[in-house]
């Protein structure tokens, strides 16, 4: 049972009539039957017809579908002037919302407020955190932009209760280093409060390292150039190793010097990721750029399980098991996988081919070569209309240089050009 309108135009006027309708079934088909006429009616008088509507059919007011913020109850009309209605002290509210109950949720408010009790300042610091941290989820900025911007224009200054002009750029400048003696205590807290929250098991963790840049001034007992991701090798830089479950999950995470290499890192990851949350019987998945003799002699002396890419030139050891077209298995719709065992018999290999990658890599081979081609029939015809000699070491290096850019296919496109 539920209610329906007609509209009607009359004297120039246009009229509401709202009926009582039910659904009613002759055979096979559906009817619907007015049950009463209710005529013209207002908020009001439709929130009481459709409460008559539920009692009748024996609806349960539970059963109804829910609002957000308020029942549907009876409400009184209000004449408004719709050309003197304007907006003011918008505020953002529904990211901010999922924020603070994910902050609440993993139990960071009860965490924060032992670990950084509130003092003599007016604004406490874990508050002042988890404006930091809802901020970085919402919309990613500097603390600058956090204090003269973002956190007036959302409701957090409701949900919180603080006032935005004590949300000033200083206080979170500062707020990092009161965070930074607790991070163990933190990594702790939030592998104990996934688990229990997700499910997680760690027996499976992949350690990875990426960098970050700096342009100004930076602390020189770290901040160095190395090998730039960014390539920025212009900057000097930090290198942060972080450690993830294989569903994406952070357990923990280092800072080194900007050049530190990636092999250098392994021995010291592992042993203070077992140290803090336990040993247990994990496997360690890394890139080929942890590759080293003595990272993997420490890992196998030690006992732990690892799954390491290796470079590329370790497939040169596999021709024939790769050549072979049995033991074979189907893992994916175009990838196929291989357990092979080293030739010295101590490690096992997991061999992986991808028919789009194959593909891919064709591609990427044919565009490069082409460029070079291209390249050279430039400076061929450039060579050929000199009226005076060019310099041969200025040729020389042009060549070394577009090589370099596209050196996927140098090697092949040299080899081909020697053998003819």
């Amino acid at each position: 049972m539920y209610l329906r309108h007609t509209t009607r135009n009359k004297d120039g006027k246009t009229h509401v009539y709202w009926q009582l309708v039910r659904s009613v079934r002759h055979g096979r088909k559906v009817r619907q039957e007015t049950v009463a006429h209710l005529g013209e009616l207002d908020s009001e008088g439709r929130a009481r017809a459709a409460l008559l509507a539920r009692k009748i059919s024996g609806e349960a007011l539970e059963s109804a579908q829910g609002r957000l913020f308020e029942a549907n109850a009876p409400h009184e009309a209000a004449a408004v002037r719709l050309d003197a209605v304007r907006l003011e002290r918008s505020r953002s509210f529904g990211a901010v919302w999922l924020g603070w109950v994910l902050w609440h949720s993993l139990k960071l408010d009860e965490l924060l407020a032992g670990l950084l009790p509130r003092g003599r300042e007016t604004v406490s610091w874990a508050d002042v955190i988890a404006i930091l941290v809802i901020g970085r989820l919402c919309e990613p900025s500097s603390e600058l932009h956090v204090a003269e911007r973002w956190y007036r224009t959302t409701a957090l200054e409701d949900l919180f209760g603080i006032a935005s002009e004590r949300l000033y750029e200083e206080r979170l400048y500062r707020t990092l280093d009161r965070l930074l003696a607790h991070k163990q205590a933190i990594e702790a807290h939030l592998v104990k409060r996934f688990g229990e929250l997700f499910d997680l098991d760690y027996d499976l963790l992949l350690y990875d390292v990426t960098s970050t840049y700096f342009e100004g001034v930076a602390d020189p007992e770290i901040a160095k150039r190395g090998y730039s991701r960014d390539h920025r090798p212009d900057c000097v830089q930090v290198n942060i190793a972080l450690v993830v479950t294989r569903e994406g999950m952070p357990l923990g995470y280092e800072i080194f010097p900007g050049n530190t290499t990636d092999v250098t890192t392994v021995e010291e990851i592992v042993s203070g990721m077992e140290a803090r949350f336990g040993k247990a019987n994990r496997v360690w998945v890394m890139d080929r750029g942890m590759v080293r003799a003595e990272n993997l002699a420490w890992l196998n002396q030690t006992g732990r399980r690892y799954v390491i890419g290796t470079p590329k030139a370790q497939l040169r050891r596999f021709a024939k098991e790769i050549a072979d077209t049995t033991d074979w298995r189907h893992i994916r719709e175009d990838v196929e996988v291989k357990i092979c065992r080293s030739p010295e018999g101590q490690e096992t290999f997991l061999l992986c081919r991808s028919a789009a990658r194959v593909e891919q890599e064709r591609a990427m081979h044919a565009r490069f070569a082409q460029r070079i081609e291209e390249r050279l029939r430039a400076l061929a015809g450039r060579i050929e209309r000199s009226k005076k000699p060019l310099d041969r070491g200025v040729i020389e290096r042009q060549i070394g240089r577009f090589l370099q850019r596209n050196s996927r296919a140098a090697g092949g496109l040299l080899d081909h050009s020697h053998r003819r």
